[in-house]
C-alpha cells in the first residue's frame, strides 16, 4: 500500500513539475509568484493579485486556466458592473403558455473566475463576488444557487493609487488566502520577452 502511495506522490511532483515549467514560459521572470499561486490553489485558496496594469497578471491566470483545463471566466470589473451581472438574473420566460422567472446563471459559474481589476468596481458589486467566495453559492430572490467545485477566484487589483479604484475593506480582505504583490520585471526578463 505503501508503495502506491509513494507512486502517487512522485506522479504529482511531476505533474506540478510541468505545470510550473509551462506557467514559467507563459510569465518569463515570476518564478517565486507562480510558486505561490500554484500553492494557493493547492490550499484551495483564492487569490488577490495587486501590480501595476501590463505585467502579466492576466496573462498568468489564463495560462493557468489553460493548463489545469478547468472552465473559465473573465470578469472586468467596471464601476457600472451591478452585482446582478456577476451572480445572474432572474429572466422571464414563457413555459407551457405560462410566465415565469428563470434563473439565468452569471459569470460566476465556473471553476476559475477571473476578477480583473476588482477595486474598479463598487463596493456593492464587490461584495457579491466575495460573498460567492465565502459562502461557495449565490443567492438570489432569496433562492440560493451552489456555485461548481472547484470554484476558485483570482482577482487583480491596481494599485490604490490610481485613479478610480476603490480600496478592498479589511473585512473583505479576509477572503483571500494571500494577497501577491507583482513586481516590474528586471531589463534581463525585458529582454527575453523582446527576443
Amino acid at each position: 500500500m505503501e508503495h502506491a502511495s509513494e507512486v502517487e506522490v512522485a506522479n504529482a511532483g511531476e505533474q506540478l513539475r510541468a505545470l510550473l515549467d509551462t506557467l514559467n514560459e507563459v510569465l518569463f521572470g515570476q518564478e517565486e509568484l507562480i510558486e505561490l499561486v500554484l500553492t494557493g490553489l493547492l490550499s484551495r485558496g483564492h487569490l488577490l493579485l495587486e501590480g501595476l496594469p501590463g505585467l502579466g497578471k492576466t496573462e498568468l491566470i489564463k495560462g493557468l486556466s489553460k493548463s489545469l483545463h478547468l472552465d473559465t471566466k473573465r470578469i472586468q470589473f467596471t464601476p457600472d458592473l451591478l452585482p446582478g451581472d456577476i451572480t445572474g438574473n432572474p429572466m422571464l420566460q414563457e413555459r407551457e403558455g405560462r410566465r415565469e422567472f428563470v434563473f439565468e446563471p452569471g459569470p460566476l459559474f465556473t471553476n476559475l473566475v477571473l476578477a480583473d481589476e476588482i477595486n474598479r468596481a463598487s463596493p456593492k458589486t464587490q461584495s457579491a463576488l466575495l460573498e460567492a467566495m465565502q459562502e461557495q453559492r449565490v443567492t438570489v430572490l432569496g433562492t440560493a444557487h451552489p456555485l461548481p467545485t472547484p470554484f476558485f477566484v483570482l482577482a487583480t487589483q491596481n494599485p490604490i493609487e490610481l485613479e478610480g479604484t476603490y480600496p478592498l475593506p479589511e473585512a473583505q480582505l479576509d477572503r483571500f488566502l494571500f494577497k501577491l504583490e507583482v513586481p516590474r520585471n528586471d531589463v534581463e526578463t525585458l529582454e527575453r520577452i523582446v527576443t
